[in-house]
């Protein structure tokens, strides 16, 4: 059975089209040869959901040292920490 696996292509990240949308290179390939390089095209409302989430699911986990700083902990003052 052939295994297909999809991720990012390394060195190459999202990036905004001419047409406003929102582009992430992938990388396409199966039982370890290189196939292809597809684009995930989004809207920017996609995008916001995709963003959602992802902050969702990865909501409970802490940030790993090297995470953007959206990912850092918010404190408030006399309140509970939120990421």
């Amino acid at each position: 059975m052939t295994k297909w696996e999809i991720g990012p292509v390394p060195g190459r990240g999202l990036y905004r089209m001419a047409d406003g949308e929102l582009a992430l290179p992938l990388q396409i390939s199966s039982d370890g040869r290189h196939r292809a390089i597809a684009q995930l095209a989004l809207t920017p409302a996609e995008a916001e959901q995709l963003h959602a989430a992802l902050c969702y699911a990865l909501g409970e986990q802490p940030p790993p040292t090297a995470a953007p700083e959206c990912r850092q902990p918010i404190r408030y003052p006399g309140g509970r920490q939120r990421y």
